[in-house]
């Protein structure tokens, strides 16, 4: 059974970093597309930082790009989100989630709409 086990959720005040993992389990870990995603209240989910584990390319949107940085350590198979200079903006659930797929660029990745399987998602909230 594949799963992504994700943890590293919390409170943190504006300005200040955080670091979710997420631990994958039950499949190939050289050769996937892992997403890092964002529910704000109210909103649906968004995606926010993508990871090809093969070659560690990685592409951001605008909006975290310069303050969120996703990475893996391929012999834990556990891929990382390192938030920093967080506001409240960045308030919501977060997830990480394996995007089906293989051999294309990570850039292609915020085009598919959503990943096979998630994460249990856990709660940042940042305070002002």
């Amino acid at each position: 059974e594949v799963q992504l086990v994700e943890s590293g959720g919390g409170l943190v005040q504006a300005g200040g970093s955080l670091r979710l993992s997420c631990a994958v389990s039950g499949v190939s870990f050289d050769d996937l597309y892992i997403g890092w995603y964002r529910q704000a209240p109210g909103k649906e989910r968004m995606g926010i930082s993508y990871l090809k584990t093969r070659d560690g390319t990685t592409y951001y949107p605008d909006s975290v790009k310069g303050r969120f940085t996703i990475s893996s350590d391929n012999g834990k198979n556990t891929v990382y989100l390192q938030m920093n200079n967080l506001s409240p903006e960045d308030t919501g659930l977060y997830y990480c989630g394996q995007i089906l797929g293989r051999g294309f660029p990570i850039e292609q990745a915020r085009h598919i709409k959503s990943p096979i399987r998630w994460s249990q998602g856990t709660q940042v909230t940042v305070s002002s």
